[in-house]
């Protein structure tokens, strides 16, 4: 890689190391106490009432965030493809990767480039009972070691994070022959949505066609696009709605209003991004030819 490339592919990665270590504590108090905790996008059909309190819009928020994970398990066929080696590619705080070793004895190597979520996800794996199962281990996506090691790799709400050329080349010599890449997040639909989402969520959006024409330059063949936009629509609604009530129960200072202006309007470009089609949620599959 090119010195400036590498320079810079740095700074970027260490800015999302930053930002999640500091963001870890907010994070399991809105989607713990555990062990499952998740941090990514969940299915909701319907806006939240304006009563629904804090605690049942946490409730609300989490049981989407599950139900999107039994959706994709379902999408990915997870009891044949997703019960061997898995890669969890930006595993959070381990709440997916508990899910595929709890649902369907997956062996789970889960990823994570933020080092005091290593030992998070170890705590929570050994809470779900499945320590033997979850591997957490601290590396740059780009540079997961070994070669053929996975059946499948899985990605939820973290490769828009990443150099798809790059991830992509990688996880073709990762996963074995035959074996598959399930990837689940936002896409850009329209330009105008690309600079905010970018500087809010510190991220690099693509679209589902470079998405696609990525990994057929690695090797890897796709197969299977699933646009679920509208069912994600109101996770943002539900977001929003929590946003506000918890800035409304307590005094806040003006860095903290200034705070939850930003967050909350980002999660409105969200809402109006899956409702008009600025914005996709969908879920893809691609999958290394067999030897």
């Amino acid at each position: 890689m090119h010195r400036g490339r590498a320079a810079e592919s740095t700074a970027a990665l260490q800015d999302i190391v930053a930002h999640f270590e500091a963001k870890t504590q907010a994070i399991i108090r809105r989607y713990g106490p555990g062990p499952r905790v998740h941090y990514h996008t969940g299915m909701i059909d319907d806006p939240p009432s304006p009563f629904t309190s804090i605690p049942d819009l946490r409730r609300h928020l989490v049981a989407s965030q599950e139900r999107i994970l039994h959706h994709a398990a379902d999408v990915w066929s997870a009891s044949a493809t997703l019960n061997g080696d898995v890669l969890d590619v930006g595993c959070g705080l381990g709440g997916g990767a508990i899910f595929w070793a709890e649902e369907f004895g997956a062996l789970v190597t889960a990823v994570t480039c933020v080092p005091t979520h290593v030992s998070l996800v170890g705590r929570y794996a050994e809470l779900a009972g499945v320590a033997s199962r979850v591997i957490p281990t601290l590396h740059d996506a780009l540079e997961v070691p070994g070669e053929n090691r996975f059946d499948a790799a899985v990605a939820v709400d973290s490769s828009c994070y990443l150099s798809r050329p790059e991830w992509f080349r990688r996880l073709a010599s990762l996963v074995r022959p035959g074996g598959r890449v399930f990837v689940m997040d936002c896409f850009l639909g329209r330009t105008e949505y690309e600079a905010a989402f970018n500087r809010h969520w510190r991220t690099r959006i693509g679209t589902i066609d470079e998405y696609f024409a990525a990994a057929r330059e690695a090797g890897l063949h796709g197969g299977l696009l699933d646009d679920i936009s509208r069912h994600t629509q109101h996770f943002w609604s539900t977001t929003l709605a929590l946003i506000e009530a918890e800035t409304q129960e307590r005094d806040v200072n003006p860095l903290e209003i200034a705070l939850s202006d930003a967050s909350c309007r980002a999660h409105s470009l969200l809402q109006r991004g899956f409702a008009d089609g600025g914005l996709r949620y969908a879920l893809l599959s691609f999958q290394r030819a067999a030897a």
